[in-house]
């Protein structure tokens, strides 16, 4: 999969290849779809959520820019692959799932795989997330119109977030930097259309 998929699409840090091959993602799949478990679809996990593909995962995970010593807040734990991608290459992961149901199932699944440097929390963080410090990478999993400046200021200075920003048909994979206390730099990756966050803020459609 990783040779295939990810390789030949701009996804090329070592590390974040070495994760994708080490880390079983049938692990993370329900019975029903572990034959499809690295097919380039979205498989379905349940509360009506998606996981990404492999593709979008490896070019997220590289967008990440994770260092082994690094906190890092996913907002989304979904099935929990991405956790495990995520806590592979960090010292610390911090998730937060809306679904109770889906935050068990990663629980277990992390537990089976040996992952041990996640903590898991059950709530709604379409708005922010209270964290006792500011902290040094921030993904979120599913899209926002705009990112939430309850985030943007949880960022240490020279953190970063990676968020999928806008509106179906047209959003776009951002990264962006805090450079001071005041200060951010926004860089526009690439685009993929991703559900919205639950309670996330959406533009009204007009009708005629």
């Amino acid at each position: 999969m990783v040779w295939q998929q990810v390789r030949p699409n701009e996804v090329s840090n070592p590390d974040v290849l070495e994760a994708l091959q080490q880390i079983d993602r049938a692990q993370f799949v329900s019975d029903d779809y572990k034959s499809l478990a690295y097919s380039d679809t979205r498989l379905p996990i349940g509360c009506g959520q998606f996981m990404w593909t492999p593709l979008e995962e490896g070019r997220i995970l590289q967008a990440l820019q994770l260092k082994p010593a690094n906190t890092v807040l996913e907002v989304g734990t979904g099935s929990g692959f991405f956790t495990a991608l995520i806590a592979k290459l960090s010292s610390n992961v911090i998730s937060i799932e809306y679904f109770a149901e889906l935050s068990g199932l990663a629980g277990s699944r992390l537990e089976a795989a040996g992952v041990q440097n996640v903590v898991l929390h059950c709530g709604d963080a379409s708005h922010g997330w209270k964290l006792a410090d500011r902290i040094d990478v921030i993904v979120l999993t599913a899209s926002c119109l705009e990112v939430p400046e309850d985030y943007l200021h949880a960022l240490k200075v020279g953190g970063h977030l990676v968020a999928i920003t806008g509106q179906a048909p047209a959003m776009q994979v951002q990264r962006i930097t805090r450079s001071d206390e005041w200060q951010w730099q926004t860089e526009n990756l690439f685009e993929t259309v991703v559900a919205p966050m639950v309670h996330a803020e959406t533009k009204p459609e007009f009708t005629f």
